[in-house]
């Protein structure tokens, strides 16, 4: 973030606290200004790179043709585009190799990072998360599962705590309900 957003970025906070009936001079929070400017940097850190540049494709001669590489329970946060509240879950991810082409396991939890630190709504990173494992792979298919809670869904409004939502994005093989049905078992009892 360059020094001149970081200070619009601190001067609105200090305007919304000052609109809220808050004084931005108190002890308590005269810091907090550069802390959000701060905070937003790195939550929306993705905004300033465009592409994922942190895949390593290895090539393997191991693999049995129609098995899955699944990475499950990956946590992860971001922002409500709609509110600026944050939500959170884990997503689980899930591909079929294709010629033996495969991703570093550590890639697919930083790939997740990536699309979730901007602002977005879940359905966005469900599909981007898919849409970008399908072109760094072209694999036989690709599954995400993303599970979440929504603060702008618990903290106003409906104020609904604890509930979750949970969106799909199923390519290739795994739009067949027999190899989707074995993903979902797969990672139901691992």
């Amino acid at each position: 973030m360059t020094p001149d957003n970081q200070k619009i970025i601190e001067d609105s906070v200090k305007n919304i606290l000052k609109a809220v009936g808050d004084d931005p001079d108190r002890e308590g929070v005269q810091e907090t200004p550069a802390r959000v400017a701060r905070m937003y940097s790195e939550i929306f850190s993705s905004l300033e790179e465009p592409e994922f540049n942190d895949s390593k494709i290895f090539q393997s001669s191991n693999l049995v043709d129609g098995e899955n590489v699944i990475v499950k329970d990956i946590p992860f946060y971001s922002m409500c585009e709609h509110h600026l509240l944050p939500f959170f879950g884990k997503v689980t991810v899930g591909y079929e190799p294709k010629n033996g082409k495969i991703i570093g396991l550590s890639k697919i939890p930083r790939l997740v990072d990536f699309v979730a630190r901007k602002p977005n709504v879940q359905e966005n990173i469900t599909s981007e998360i898919g849409t970008r494992l399908n072109k760094l792979l072209a694999p036989q298919g690709v599954a995400v599962i993303v599970t979440a809670r929504h603060m702008c869904v618990e903290m106003r409004g409906v104020q609904k705590t604890a509930s979750k939502t949970t969106t799909t994005f199923y390519s290739g093989v795994f739009r067949d309900r027999d190899k989707k049905m074995e993903f979902l078992e797969e990672i139901k009892y691992n």
